[in-house]
């Protein structure tokens, strides 16, 4: 196939990436993206960065982001992608910040309940408001501590993702749902400040072609811009249903591997993923 030179999502040191926000961006221009999107969760630290980072190399441009997680009904962890922000914005600072804050306070309820359920953690030691902590985070934290190892090997669970899987998920002993933003409010957010709203990786939560349908149906009515339709999970199936949801909606179309650093098991490498046929709609992301 045709690798996209796009790749409208990625993640630092500023949120659950393994890379500061500069190298991620040599590496992406060193994998031959032309276009990136530096889009930690409920932050924007890295922006800054990573836009000097750009400026100083050639052939690529990063386009200023953020990805929002948010509640949506029983799903309370779906991803808006804010892209083209302000990321200056004192008002969206100021959102962020207090989303921040309750993400901070979901990890520990998460942790407690880990405790709860036997196993040992110790948490990074950062203000509420400050690197958001996150499930990958938490993961760590029970891999890292010794006197889980034993019953660690014994489960099978030998890095971050997999006890992520089998503690961290709703179902699991560790879950614990967030209290805000909502949907609406972080699309509201983004879009006052100067951005464009993107759902990410649909079928990340939403696993039913049928749901899928009728929550980016809702998300349009509510204003959001666009469907992350290219993504490194989805079948080309699952991208062809969106590309022609999105064209009946007036909606853009946005892909990306999901970059967090070259070790990670699933999202390590960029450009990974397929257009399965279709072209992209990214509209003004691609005006400098």
């Amino acid at each position: 196939m045709t690798r996209p030179t796009f790749d409208l999502q990625s993640h630092s040191t500023c949120s659950d990436g393994s890379l500061a926000p500069a190298e991620v961006v040599a590496r992406a221009q060193e994998a031959g993206v032309t276009l990136l999107a530096l889009s930690d969760h409920d932050t924007v630290d890295g922006v800054a960065e990573a836009l000097q980072a750009a400026a100083a190399l050639e052939g690529i441009t990063v386009v200023p982001a953020v990805e929002i997680s948010a509640l949506d009904g029983e799903h309370d962890d779906l991803h808006i992608l804010g892209y083209r922000i302000d990321h200056t914005d004192p008002a969206l600072l100021e959102a962020l910040a207090a989303w921040r804050v309750d993400r901070h306070a979901r990890a520990l309820r998460m942790a407690e309940a880990l405790r709860d359920a036997g196993l040992a953690l110790d948490l990074p030691q950062t203000p509420p408001a400050a690197r958001p902590i996150g499930r990958p985070h938490i993961a760590q934290a029970v891999l890292d501590h010794p006197a889980n190892a034993a019953r660690l090997r014994s489960e099978g669970l030998g890095d971050p993702g997999a006890v992520l899987e089998a503690y961290l998920l709703p179902g699991t002993p560790g879950y614990r749902r967030r209290t805000m933003p909502t949907v609406d409010e972080a699309i509201a957010a983004i879009h006052a400040a100067g951005g464009l709203a993107v759902w990410a990786h649909p079928y990340w939560d939403v696993d039913a072609d049928d749901d899928v349908r009728a929550t980016l149906t809702r998300f349009a009515a509510a204003g959001i811009d666009g469907v992350e339709a290219f993504y490194i999970t989805h079948t080309c199936p699952q991208t062809t249903l969106l590309v022609e949801l999105a064209a009946e909606l007036g909606l853009r179309t946005t892909g990306s591997a999901d970059f967090h650093g070259p070790l990670h098991r699933r999202f390590s490498a960029f450009r990974a993923f397929d257009l399965c046929g279709h072209e992209p709609d990214l509209g003004p992301l691609t005006t400098p």
